[in-house]
């Protein structure tokens, strides 16, 4: 099979030269958008991140949903807390994860996508 090369009437270097620009101005938040893109789109980390944005729980309910061990669902969680994304605060012995309020938009367009599909009775 031939490979097909790029053919154009006109090069449009003021159109090209304004999204270079763009994407340089802008590549910090394209660098953390990707790793936050880039973590939940593991399955379990989406499934955390969206438990998480729903209700409250700490680890050991994270881990009985998902039936999951303990240390693995704490080593996603900290992937995820090492981007920023979820956070911890403690109710007395209890050590709950939260979205960072950061993150919050983000993640509230990434499960918008799913959210139509999952109904909570």
């Amino acid at each position: 099979m031939k490979a097909v090369s790029c053919i154009r009437e006109e090069k449009n270097q003021f159109k090209i030269d304004q999204y270079e620009n763009l994407l340089k101005d802008n590549a910090t938040d394209f660098n953390q958008l990707s790793k936050i893109v880039g973590l939940i789109s593991n399955e379990v980390r989406f499934k955390l991140v969206w438990l998480i944005n729903e209700d409250r729980f700490c680890v050991c309910d994270l881990a009985d949903i998902l039936q999951m061990s303990v240390p693995a669902i704490s080593q996603h969680l900290r992937k995820l807390k090492d981007v920023g994304i979820v956070e911890t605060y403690r109710d007395k012995q209890t050590i709950y994860y939260s979205i960072t309020s950061e993150q919050q938009n983000i993640v509230d367009h990434i499960l918008d996508l799913v959210s139509d599909k999952i109904a909570i009775n």
